[in-house]
Order: structure tokens, then sequence, then C-alpha cells
């Protein structure tokens, strides 16, 4: 409802009455903060109410010029205390704050409810070619050492955090809240990379802004300082690890955590790391994995630092991370958000981006079809570009009005999928009834003789034809070498090669629209124990991007290690000349893929921009009649053979 709200008894708000124009509100946003009231409107029934508060119009939050002057902001900092004792000092760990209010929260007993942001990477981080693997060595031997570890310099005279939500949230009437993640500037702990103080440390501060944690004004006295000015309703939000933070809060259901935006979080350090028990870093850190992470942000108390690395960094991370198999294990489940979601209460308004390489689209689909499957309040934005990308402001304004200032503004009613088609303006998404598309079905595609040079990728009919029948059994066998010089891009326009396989439709006479999760069946054989495999799904032509700009040719991508073929917590190592079926998925997407272009299925071996590089030389067969592509097609196969009609 339009302009509608709610009034707390703790946050007197103002709403617009009936008839009101936007030169009256605009009075009105200069007047009242003033204590002024106007016949006819409300609060001249309720004078005894303060006339401060948020303004709200078409169900968002509005700037006030009495909160809107930078000058008159009240900022603070303090020190939380947490429920943990991560760096073995004896004591709880103390996570810093910094707190940035409307000054009427101080001259005029206004209560606000709390923006908050917190993260591993406000005090600085090492260089990136300080932490990584090198990723030349054979699958299944121990790794080179990764060298000497950096050391993130202390920044021990640090009075603020960030100034980042400020001048959108508190001139709206809202508190914006900054903190050190553990470990890291002037808060006390260790870095875990997904250890339960990381969701603990977030925790603590929401309960300080309810009044049920204790906050002191220095890092190790005693001298206490609360949180009177705050409604308790926090909501929180981030991109990338300051993304993974939120939904860590919200995963211990923490009272007083309403909403959270993650922006492209990571939701599990496994899927970030390894890709069906393969050994696969995310995109642009080549050779990174979970113990590089923890040097990258560690830029915490010196005085606890060798405790850190020994106690975390060797004897949980190293000890843990299995760099040799990649297999799934108990260290991992610790830090898969996914798993622990039957606490969370908050509300979602979930941000990713198709294109993502560094943290790709499953970690938020994982967590949405969770959110799904439990009816907690869900919205999720996903754009067509790279890594990061909030959602408009006016929809987190929405969702921070509805949830923070309890405003019915009908987002509830709203479709819960924003998609940003190609080629569109980020901030102008189209709106579906769900993600997956709710109208898309699998379509089943198998692969003929001719992969290395151009095979045929043809849908079929009911799901279960085999279309190789009248096929000699030896033409049923592919081979590609592994060479990883070659990079996926150079194999899949390449019109011949011995180093992938590839299969493509014919020509598309109309859009074809994807929405949801592709799965690959392979049934494969190799000559050696262990291979890496990497598929590609692309549009042919091959057409180069500009700069930094996403490859609309790739459409989305997936890894696997053929050992886990039975099991993501065991691997078996493979018997040179034997086949073996494996299922998994490539990562989720939403495309709609133009006229003009052919779907092409890419299958190769060591993926130059993301797994381990074994010397060249290993050889793949793949038997065709195991091969499955399922794509999720709106509109199911009919739509498919539409577009693929003459």
């Amino acid at each position: 409802m339009t302009g509608h709200t709610l009034h707390r008894s703790s946050l007197p708000l103002r709403r617009s009455p009936p008839g009101v124009g936007p030169a009256l509100l605009l009075l009105l946003s200069l007047l009242l903060p003033l204590g002024v009231l106007l016949p006819g409107t409300v609060g001249a029934q309720t004078a005894v109410q303060p006339a401060i508060g948020p303004l709200v119009v078409d169900g968002q939050a509005q700037v006030v010029e009495a909160f809107a002057d930078p000058a008159g902001w009240i900022r603070e900092r303090l020190w939380v205390e947490t429920e943990v004792d991560s760096d073995g000092d004896g004591l709880p760990d103390r996570v810093h704050v910094t707190v940035v209010r409307p000054e009427q929260t101080e001259t005029e007993g206004m209560r606000v409810p709390v923006i908050y942001e917190t993260s591993p990477y406000y005090a600085g981080t090492a260089r990136v070619d300080q932490i990584l693997w090198d990723v030349r060595h054979e699958l299944g031997e121990e790794p080179p050492s990764r060298g000497p570890q950096p050391q993130v310099p202390h920044q021990g005279d640090r009075e603020w955090i960030s100034n980042s939500h400020v001048d959108t949230w508190v001139p709206r009437g809202f508190a914006v809240v900054h903190s050190d993640a553990p470990g890291t500037g002037l808060s006390h702990g260790c870095p875990t990379m997904g250890g339960i103080n990381e969701s603990l440390a977030p925790k603590a501060v929401i309960d300080w802004l309810n009044g049920r944690a204790r906050g002191f004004t220095t890092a190790d006295g005693d001298q206490e300082v609360f949180a009177r000015w705050s409604t308790g309703r926090v909501g929180m939000t981030g991109t990338s690890f300051n993304g993974t933070l939120p939904l860590a809060a919200a995963t211990t259901g923490v009272e007083g955590l309403e909403a959270i935006i993650p922006i492209a979080p990571n939701t599990s350090y496994w899927h970030y790391y390894r890709s069906h028990g393969l050994v696969r870093s995310p995109g642009g850190y080549l050779g990174e994995d979970i113990d590089g992470l923890y040097d990258f942000v560690y830029s915490g108390r010196p005085e606890r630092r060798d405790y850190c690395n020994t106690v975390v960094r060797q004897e949980t991370l190293l000890a843990n991370m299995d760099r040799i198999t990649g297999n799934w294990s108990d260290f991992w489940a610790e830090r898969d958000y996914a798993l622990h979601l039957d606490s969370l209460r908050a509300a979602v308004l979930m941000a990713h981006a198709w294109n993502d390489w560094n943290v790709m689209p499953e970690h938020s689909v994982r967590i949405i079809e969770g959110i799904q499957a439990r009816g907690t309040p869900l919205q999720v934005y996903f754009h067509q570009g790279g890594h990061g990308g909030a959602p408009p402001l006016e929809m987190m304004n929405r969702w921070f009005t509805r949830y923070l200032l309890d405003v019915e503004n009908g987002v509830e009613d709203e479709p819960r999928a924003w998609i940003v088609r190609e080629g569109d303006d980020p901030m102008n998404p189209t709106p579906y009834p769900d993600y997956p598309h709710p109208r898309a079905a699998p379509v089943v595609l198998v692969p003929g003789p001719g992969g290395t040079a151009a095979g045929p990728l043809s849908p079929v009919a009911g799901g279960s034809a085999t279309p190789l029948s009248g096929v000699r059994e030896a033409d049923h066998l592919e081979t590609l070498v592994d060479d990883v010089s070659f990079s996926g891009a150079d194999l899949a326009r390449a019109e011949l090669s011995p180093h992938r396989l590839l299969y493509r439709t014919t020509e598309l006479q109309s859009p074809l629209h994807l929405s949801g999760t592709p799965e690959i069946s392979l049934r494969l054989a190799a000559d050696r124990p262990a291979v890496n495999l990497s598929v590609w799904l692309v549009a042919l032509p091959w057409e180069a991007s500009p700069g930094q700009q996403p490859n609309f040719s790739v459409i989305t991508r997936g890894w696997a290690d053929p050992q886990n073929h039975r099991s993501l917590i065991e691997s078996d190592p493979l018997v040179p000349g034997q086949f073996r079926d494996l299922t998994f998925t490539l990562q989720p997407t939403d495309q709609v893929i133009p006229p003009g272009k052919r779907v092409a299925l890419v299958v190769f071996s060591s993926d130059q921009e993301f797994t381990l590089w074994p010397e060249p030389g290993a050889e793949l067969t793949l038997d065709l009649s195991g091969v499955e592509l399922v794509l999720p097609v709106v509109g199911g196969t009919a739509a498919l053979q539409r577009a693929l009609s003459p």
C-alpha cells in the first residue's frame, strides 16, 4: 500500500495524509523535525509524541533535511564483547565498532533502526600475489610449498572504520554501524574463514544494539557504553566477504536482525575453492585457497598472531583443507551456510551476477533454494555483469523500509525475482514470478560423433531415445588430449582441436531462454588415475568481450573430479581404460541466447583459469552413448524445438 506507514511507540513515524502533495511533503520535511505541527496532518492529534522521525513516501524512507547535515551527526567508537575467545588470551573477544547517527538521537531522544556492515577488509589486506599456491603440479601429488606468508601491517592508531552507507541512510533517519571482523583491524580474535566466531561477532553487535551484550569505550577497559538510541531493528548488507557475514549472522537466529541484503556472498568455502571434488580456484585468483585468504585479511593484534597462525592457519585450515583430493569433509560442512539455515529468520534480498566467476552464482542460488523451502521472506536480484553489483537503491530502500521501519509497503506482493536482461541498465531489472522461471523445464540434449571439429548437439524427443543407433560402437568413442597451455576460450573458438571435444546445436532461429541449473552426465575413461574435467557451455560464433566486460559467449561452466563419481567424501582413482559414469551440475544461470547463435558443449581437461596445471598429455575418452546435457529451458522441449526450427 503505497505511502502508508505504521506507527511504533519506540519509533515515531510520519505518513503522508490523504491529499498531501509533493510541495506540502517538502514543507513537512522541513517543519516537522523542528516540532511544528500543521493543522489537519498526522501528528496534530498526537502532539504528545515526538515530531521527529523518518518520512516514508511511496513505501520508501525519504531524505529528511534535519538529518542530512553531516556536521551534526553523532560519531562514536566502541568495542562490543562477544561470547567466544578465539585468540586464546583467556578473555572474550571484543569487536571494534563505529557508529554514525542523526544528532536528534542525542538531542531529542529519537530512536532509530540500524544499517550494519562488517568486513575483514577495512584495515587493509596483503597483496594477492603473496597468498597464492603454485598451480603447476601433478594431480594427486603433494603440492609445492606456498612459501613465506605475508603479514598485513597492523594499524593500531586507526580510529575510524568506514563511511560506506552513511550518506545514503543517515539522512533517511537510520544509524549506520560498521565493525572490523574478528582478527582484523582493532577487533580481537582470529580470522577463521567461516568459523563460528565469524558468525557470533556480528551477532554480538546486534545483541548490543538490543541491550543484550556489553559495549565498552576502550578495547580493554570496563567503562560501558549503551545503544539507547537504537530501536533494536537491524538490517545488514555488503558485497563479497562483506556479503557473507550478514548471512553468517542471520544463521545464528539473532533477534533484531530483521533483514539482510547479501551481494555476491561466498556462502560455502568448499564451493568457493572446490568443484564437485576438484581443486578449483575462484576466477581471477588462480592458486588461492582458504589458508591464503586467512593471510590476506589478518590485520589484527600482532601479539596474538603467533597463536592464530598456529591454531587457525596451521592446525585448522592447512590440516583440513586437503589440497590433494578436494573431498568434502566436516571441516567444509562447518563453513557452508546453506547447511545452517534452520535458525534464519531475517528477510533476505539476495543479489548476484550470472557472470560472476569469482563468487559463482551457485553461492546465492543454494541459499535461495534453502529459503524457498522454509518460507522466509525472500526477493532476488540478478544481473548479467561480473562480481558485485548492488540492487537498485529503490529496491533496497523498500526492503529496509518494510522490515526495519515496519512499514507495510507491499514488498511481499511484488515479483520474487528481478533479473537484468542482456544489454539492459542494471538499475532496470525485469520482474519474474520466481527464480528459476516457473515455466522452465529440463530438456535433454545429446552429442553425436565429430567433437574434435564440431559434432552435433541435438534435443532428444521424450528425453530417453538413443541418437547413436546405427553408428558403429567405435564411433561412440572420442578422445581429447589435455594441454593447459590452451585456454577455454581458445578451445571454444577453435575450428579443430585435439585438446577438446565440442558439440553444437543448429543455429537458433529465435531467442532461447535458459533459467536454472544445467546438468551434465558423462561416461568417461582416462589413461591415468587422476585428471581434471572441465565443461563449458558457450554461444557460437565466439565473440570477444571488450576490456573487463563479461563475455556473453560463455553461458555457464562446470568442473568435476572423475574420482568422485560415486561420492564427494571419498576419491576412487581412475583405472586406465575403464569407463565410469558421473553426473554433476554446471553453474546456474538465467540468460536469453539470441537468434543466430548455436549453443555448444565444450569438454576438456585442465582449465587455464581455474584448475591445477598438470603436465600436458593426459588422454580422456568419452563414450558418447553415455553423455547427456540437461538444460533448463523456459517453455521446455517445445520452446527449444521452436528456437531450432528453420
